[in-house]
């Protein structure tokens, strides 16, 4: 627990010390990105305080433009290496009760992250437009398609929802591995241990030549990509 409680101090440290600049200089001039990138460096350099590497697989498969990244969650710590690996400016899919922490909270809505409520289904329809609405502006997404953590690191099932946010905008999606994240931060626990996360990227999906009808067959697509770049510890037990 004393790596948790290192990240736990240095990360609150960092946001009251450096996050209220970043944020008065988007909020006046809507220019998000040097917050953004002062929030991706804050917890990139916690993660390698406590002995977490990270490794990038096939970033060069990334297409230009708008995206869609869909990736597997294993851990609490999955943000900080796959948003590293991403390297571009993103918005992110998240639960709503992240937007109650203060300052990180607050600046989550100004870089225009969207919370999703899953037991909501009202309020889910609307974050799913406003999503929606921001991929078709430019911005793009990432994603956690099982919409939990997996316990053992194996690949869940796929919620269809996000499927629909990627048609409609007409996107491509990426999809996107974690391996190893679930033995540095498992599911259940606080605890943090040192060792390697590696972030793979498969091949891009062109979501608009799907209609609506056919997300179950997107996703099961998707899910086929994933499960294929991933170990086989980490491998579905059925697709």
């Amino acid at each position: 627990m004393i790596r948790t409680a290192i990240v736990a101090v240095f990360l609150t440290l960092y946001t009251l010390i450096v996050a209220p600049l970043p944020m008065l200089y988007a909020l006046i001039t809507g220019h998000v990105e040097p917050l953004f990138r002062a929030g991706l460096a804050g917890a990139y350099f916690s993660a390698r305080l406590v002995g977490i590497k990270i490794k990038v697989e096939g970033r060069e498969k990334v297409p230009p433009g708008t995206c869609l990244f869909l990736a597997n969650h294993t851990s609490f710590v999955d943000p900080v290496p796959i948003v590293w690996a991403i390297h571009r400016r993103i918005a992110i899919l998240l639960k709503r009760s992240l937007l109650s922490i203060p300052i990180v909270g607050w600046a989550f809505r100004i870089a225009k992250f969207v919370p999703v409520d899953r037991s909501n289904a009202r309020s889910g329809i609307a974050s799913a437009q406003l999503a929606t609405a921001r991929m078709k502006q430019g911005l793009s997404f990432l994603a956690y398609p099982e919409g939990t953590r997996s316990y053992d690191g194996r690949l869940l099932p796929f919620k269809k929802a996000i499927f629909a946010i990627a048609i409609n905008a007409r996107v491509p999606i990426v999809p996107l591995v974690l391996i190893g994240a679930q033995r540095i931060a498992p599911k259940g626990s606080l605890r943090i241990s040192p060792g390697q996360v590696t972030v793979r990227f498969g091949d891009p999906i062109d979501a608009s030549t799907y209609a609506i009808t056919q997300r179950r067959e997107l996703a099961d697509r998707v899910r086929a990509a994933m499960a294929a770049l991933l170990p086989p510890d980490q491998q579905p037990l059925k697709l």
